[in-house]
This record gives structure tokens, sequence and C-alpha cells, in this order.
């Protein structure tokens, strides 16, 4: 039988997996990786919310740009380009 806490980080594996990254290495293009791999994932789980009927494409298309606003704002403060 599994200890707890390696199932929950086997499932958190599973659900938000992580690429490494490869690019130029600066502390805030690592930061930025991380919240724009966490916001395709999200996109993701959004587009198959909306694709399996349990959201309209309006709430769909709400969750997105929220996200993507976020993504902005992050991006902004990390005062990258």
């Amino acid at each position: 039988m599994k200890q707890e806490p390696d199932f929950l980080s086997e499932l958190c594996d599973f659900l938000y997996p992580r690429s490494s990254y490869y690019g130029h290495f600066k502390p805030e293009y690592l930061v930025f990786n991380a919240n724009l791999q966490e916001f395709s994932q999200r996109v993701s789980y959004i587009c198959n919310l909306q694709t399996g009927g349990k959201l309209s494409p309006e709430e769909a298309y709400q969750e997105i740009h929220l996200l993507w606003k976020q993504l902005k704002r992050a991006k902004k403060e990390l005062e990258i380009g």
C-alpha cells in the first residue's frame, strides 16, 4: 500500500505535468516559464470542459481571458520584454 504523500505527489505530477526549461537562464525567465506552463495547463482543462459541455463558450472565454490577464500581469511584474 502506497503512502499518502507519494500518492499525492504522483497525482500532482499527473494532473500538472512540468517540462524542463532549456532556454537562456535568468531567474525571471524560469518563473515566467512556470507561469506559462500553468496557463497552458489551465487553458487545456477549460477547453476540455467546454468541449464536454460542462462550460458554455462564454464561460470558457471569460476564464481564459482572466488567465491571460494574469499571465500578462506576471510578465510585466517580472519585467520581461
